[in-house]
């Protein structure tokens, strides 16, 4: 039977799952969910069950996390969005808007021709499942996603995250936790999908709320669960243009030569490097090594700092001292990590963000988001400037291309409804 946006609204769990995943939007939500509902219904002839997979924001710790260090991330208030029921022997997910992927559950080898492709990580994530032992099995899943894509808010980890989720519930009870569910999902994009990502990404969409996480022990891992305190402060991200997609041999080479320094003074991480002897040993390091590896070390060492200091911040609602590790972190970002803008490009979209951003009433920081390169960066405003701030972003970027959103408290999950 098809479902209406009125049965939806008319739902006092559908209006109390909206707020709490959302933060509101009830009509637009109410569209999208009967809409997917019922595209699912007509395209396989079943009802489907509800699954929701957030975006995620880094607010500190850039590109620490691939070798073992610290941040400070949270799930955001959009997500993909599927309509799921079980199918014998494959996976078939038809994204709307995209191809329709179809994996077979026994075909599981890693195949070149499918890297960067969805199919890859449908693949990985079953793979990972039955190697650790878990139940996989089939089903059609019909999505829709507004987790805007190559804008570095994890368009792929949250896809990653929502078949977890989906063969979690339906076929092991619910029972594989958060952190496992992370690992599985960087272990199809790290093997399958040919991204070298460290687990940041995944760790935050699975987690959900704001996350404390420290990679020291990849093993084990610190996680702490932190309130987001600052409740006079709208988050704002603009998509200043590019995409990540053909940006991979860049963001690697961060991870590469943070390792190439940490090979040099004898460990595997830069983690595993001690920081005072870093810094005796620059003479020598600086024939073993680029200049531009050391600027990215000195980066990694000073980031973990910042982490620290910005998690105290959130703890006490000490805006101004967030603020200030925010800001230091953004100018760490584009002048050592130097990951600001792609080499040989002319654009720089995302200085120009930065540019326009900095000299703005109530910006309290802005700094490059996630991986860089392209795409995105992140502004934290107060709340009374947003409006000012979003209008002046927009007539620069494109009024599709500037988000204010919200912290989500919750992770990848089943969405329960009583309609």
């Amino acid at each position: 039977m098809a479902l209406t946006a009125k049965q939806l609204k008319d739902s006092k769990q559908f209006r109390d799952t909206v707020a709490s995943l959302y933060g509101g939007g009830l009509d637009y939500q109410a569209e999208r969910y009967a809409m997917l509902f019922n595209k699912h219904l007509s395209d396989f002839g079943k009802e489907g069950a509800f699954f929701s997979s957030p975006g995620r924001i880094e607010v500190i710790g850039n590109h620490t996390d691939h070798n073992n260090g610290k941040v400070l991330c949270a799930s955001i208030s959009v997500d993909n969005l599927g309509c799921v029921t079980r199918m014998d022997g494959k996976i078939v997910v038809a994204s709307i808007g995209y191809p329709v992927v179809e994996v077979d559950i026994d075909d599981l080898l890693p195949n070149a021709d499918e890297y960067g492709k969805s199919e890859a990580l449908v693949r990985g994530v079953i793979a990972y499942y039955k190697e650790h032992g878990f139940n996989v099995g089939g089903f059609a899943a019909t999505t829709t996603s507004d987790v805007f894509n190559g804008a570095g808010v994890s368009s792929s980890a949250s896809f990653e995250l929502l078949i977890c989720e989906i063969l979690n519930v339906m076929y092991n009870d619910g029972k594989i936790d958060a952190v496992t569910k992370a690992r599985a999902a960087q272990y199809a994009e790290n093997v399958y999908f040919g991204k070298p990502c460290g687990l940041l990404d995944q760790s935050a969409i699975s987690l959900g709320g704001v996350s404390y996480i420290d990679f020291r022990d990849i093993d084990d891992l610190e996680i702490a669960n932190v309130e987001w305190t600052f409740s006079d402060l709208d988050i704002v991200l603009t998509n200043t243009g590019g995409d990540h997609a053909d940006l991979t041999d860049q963001y690697a080479s961060i991870r590469s030569e943070m390792e190439g320094v940490a090979a040099a003074m004898g460990a595997e991480k830069l983690r595993g490097v001690d920081e005072t002897e870093f810094w005796k040993s620059l003479p020598q390091l600086q024939r073993k090594v680029s200049g531009r590896a050391i600027l990215r070390a000195i980066h990694f060492f000073n980031e973990n700092e910042r982490v620290e200091k910005a998690l105290d911040a959130v703890r006490t609602c000490d805006v101004v001292k967030f603020g200030e590790m925010i800001e230091s972190s953004g100018r760490s970002s584009y002048e050592l990590l130097q990951n600001c803008y792609p080499l040989g490009d002319t654009a720089q979209r995302i200085p120009l963000g930065l540019a326009i951003g900095g000299r703005m009433s109530g910006v309290l920081a802005t700094r490059v988001h996630g991986g860089g390169f392209a795409g995105t960066v992140i502004a934290y405003v107060r709340r009374a400037d947003t409006d000012a701030y979003v209008n002046r972003m927009k007539s620069v970027f494109g009024d599709k291309n500037v988000y204010v959103i919200g912290v989500r408290n919750c992770g990848t999950r089943a969405v329960k409804l009583d309609v």
